[in-house]
């Protein structure tokens, strides 16, 4: 017998206060008032006053508006059925197909104890060169996207989707643009990539509470997928809007803020979500890969700050491409020395001739003479962000292997380089 309150002590922004016990914290509650019918979750409880933040919004909600506690927490349903189908935050069809009921799992449990965890030795290969040569994906990674705004992040997720080697893509998309949405919604189903992709999409327009639920749902699902032996990539964007969220509705429970107005739990808030990322034992793996934009392009900025403790390493996208210096996965070294013998070798001296290109080019533009070693920077580091840093290249480890090798022999002699002999006489150009 579910519990039916009739008195709503008071309203706030899109939360309401009532009086009840037995009340547990994200149980699912039904609003009925005069305007219809909504569901709510509580989110904070103090004593016998229960916070419910309602799904549709409170406009329209008097004090006389009836509350009937569901008994359970937010659930959604799982199964093959989900794949090639587009959601709301809420779990409610977006694409307009079947409301799905059957088989349901509840969402926002704990993560993985960590001692039942396998070290991650396996790449995630995307065939995008900045990522697969300098800063390899590794299964079971959670790993940030930092970008200021404008910067081209959510195209970068969708060239990962539709080329990442894993069996599934969840897609959770959290204050999108309506644009934006329409983008990865196409741009997976002309490739035929949607067929393996299930996507959780809240937008601007929609209640902000369904912001907070993608994360949890995106990653409740992927859980029970990779339970089921499935190499599971969870694509998040963006995790500043999540932050923004959570920010509102602590301003709207009045409570004491932190760093630039955001609650004193963030850093909790983020590394529950980023924690979920796990190789389980005999079954399969979640790897998470999450924009974070930065207001201002400023790192210090609270949510890109707290991130950064929590992962392990950073992408930053600057000018449409990932910078090497600010990007770092430091999960690489568990991979890359057994993908190809030249690999490490070839990562660290383009990244260190590069290295010396940014010094030529502030050196060419104070008015410095340009020597012949300097000529030579000069056309590796064009070629280098031509063939290798710009986003639209697409070849596999091997080929981008090879062709690094190519701009290496089309630019130095191979003692230039500083490459071991042994790899010069096995890999050079001839």
């Amino acid at each position: 017998m579910h519990k039916v309150y009739h008195r709503v002590e008071s309203i706030a922004g899109n939360v309401i206060n009532i009086r009840a016990t037995g009340i547990k914290y994200r149980e699912l509650a039904e609003v009925t008032s005069r305007s219809g019918s909504s569901l709510a979750q509580v989110i904070q409880l103090r004593g016998d006053l229960v916070s419910l933040q309602v799904f549709a919004g409170a406009r329209g909600v008097a004090t006389d508006a009836q509350v009937r506690f569901l008994g359970r927490s937010m659930e959604v349903p799982f199964g093959d059925f989900l794949l090639g189908r587009i959601f709301t935050g809420g779990a409610q069809p977006r694409d307009k197909g079947p409301v799905l009921s059957e088989n349901l799992i509840q969402i926002g449990g704990p993560s993985v104890n960590p001692a039942k965890r396998i070290i991650p030795k396996k790449m995630v290969r995307t065939g995008i060169p900045m990522i697969d040569i300098f800063n390899t994906l590794v299964e079971s990674q959670k790993l940030p996207v930092f970008a200021r705004a404008g910067e081209p992040y959510n195209p970068l997720l969708a060239r990962i989707a539709l080329q990442a080697e894993v069996d599934i893509i969840i897609l959770g998309g959290m204050g999108l643009k309506h644009d934006d949405y329409l983008y990865f919604r196409d741009t997976l189903e002309e490739s035929g990539a949607l067929s393996r992709t299930v996507m959780f999409v809240h937008t601007a327009a929609d209640p902000i509470v369904e912001c907070l639920l993608v994360p949890d749902i995106s990653l409740a699902v992927a859980e029970q997928f990779a339970l089921q032996n499935k190499r599971v990539l969870v694509l998040l964007t963006d995790m500043t809007n999540f932050a923004d969220a959570l920010k509102e509705i602590a301003i709207t429970m009045e409570q004491i803020p932190s760093n630039r107005g955001y609650p004193g739990d963030l850093y909790s808030q983020l590394a529950a979500r980023y924690e979920k990322a796990v190789e389980f034992d005999g079954a399969g793996s979640i790897t998470i890969l999450a924009v974070t934009s930065m207001p201002g392009d400023d790192v210090t900025h609270p949510v890109p700050d707290n991130t950064g403790y929590i992962t392990e390493g950073q992408f930053y996208l600057r000018n449409g491409r990932i910078e090497p210096f600010g990007s770092l996965s430091r999960l690489k070294q568990q991979v890359n020395g057994d993908t190809r013998s030249d690999h490490r070798t070839i990562m660290n001296t383009m990244i260190q001739l590069y290295a010396g290109f940014r010094e030529t080019t502030e050196k060419q533009s104070m008015g410095f003479r340009m020597s012949a070693w300097d000529t030579k920077l000069l056309k590796y580091g064009e070629r280098f962000e031509k063939e290798m840093m710009d986003l639209s290249v697409n070849i596999p480890l091997e080929e981008a292997l090879d062709l690094g090798w190519k701009i290496l022999a089309d630019c130095f002699e191979p003692m230039e380089t500083g490459i071991p002999s042994k790899l010069t006489d096995q890999y050079w150009p001839s």
